[in-house]
């Protein structure tokens, strides 16, 4: 097993949403430990928020498990491309699709364009989110509020009703939600607000496509190294980040492939409507 980064960790500030190369420590996506067996050979994936942290993990391990992926993102350009390069490097295409999943008409357009460059879509997986602390109710706006449910739940609803009219049967919608959907932080209300509308969006649409076996689940990560934390987090929350679990470190953007992966396999055929937690240990109700 990996001796993997423990807190406290060097201070460090980043703007939103952060960048991969400035992280200390940098975080692993499984770039040297990932190894694939086939498991979604010739799968075609949508995945949003993937230039980094888990969106990047998830997309290095589809595609050394034989799947091609469109990755989504908001800006940040030099993550993407890393990510394009893990994903070509495993032999599988990868297509750029940048833009703001706050707007309804962009989220249309990345699922028309898998659709063109693909033929078909097997696994939308909804992972991109927006987060901000604050410390008093009265500090967060009302477009930061809008802001938060626009990108993290607005955005899901418009890329699963697009998608799905291009799926098949076999084929699985994967969103990303958090133990804050069980346990909110209240320094994150608006964040942790939208996570648990994520967990209940994901159990009724699982039980509204199970005619069509289209499978729906979501991933609950615990604290996880990403650019999202130094980005929107204060210095001493970043500092000690992950010390609150019971492995008292945060997880690495790899540890959380495998979930994904078990989650899109065909193998995986009874398994719809489900939470799984990957939060080092911490339960979640």
């Amino acid at each position: 097993m990996p001796d993997h980064p423990k807190p406290p960790f060097p201070d460090q500030h980043q703007p939103m949403p952060g960048q991969t190369a400035r992280l200390d420590p940098v975080p692993d996506h499984g770039e040297t430990s990932y190894r694939g067996s086939g498991r979604l050979h010739d799968m075609k994936a949508v995945i949003t928020g993937a230039d980094s942290g888990i969106g990047r993990a998830v997309a290095l391990a589809f595609a050394r498990e034989g799947a091609d992926v469109l990755i989504s993102y908001l800006s940040e350009d030099d993550d993407a491309a890393e990510t394009e390069r893990l994903v070509t490097d495993a032999g599988r295409r990868a297509v750029l699709m940048r833009g703001d999943l706050q707007e309804a008409s962009h989220c249309r357009a990345i699922i028309d364009r898998a659709a063109e460059e693909f033929g078909r879509i097997d696994i939308l997986v909804n992972n991109a989110a927006h987060q901000a602390s604050f410390a008093d109710l009265g500090d967060i706006s009302d477009e930061e509020w809008e802001v938060t449910f626009r990108v993290n739940i607005h955005a899901m609803f418009y890329l699963a009703k697009a998608a799905v009219p291009h799926m098949r049967e076999g084929s699985s919608i994967i969103n990303t939600t958090s133990v804050n959907a069980d346990s909110p932080s209240p320094n994150l209300l608006a964040y942790a607000t939208t996570k648990g509308a994520i967990q209940n969006f994901t159990g009724g649409l699982a039980q509204m496509l199970a005619d069509r076996r289209i499978r729906v689940n979501c991933v609950a990560p615990g604290p996880i190294w990403t650019p999202l934390i130094p980005s929107t987090m204060p210095p001493e929350k970043v500092k000690n980040f992950g010390k609150q679990v019971p492995m008292q470190r945060p997880g690495q953007p790899a540890e959380l492939a495998t979930a994904y992966v078990m989650l899109a396999d065909p193998a995986s055929s009874y398994t719809s409507g489900a939470t799984i937690a990957v939060t080092g240990g911490k339960p979640i109700l």
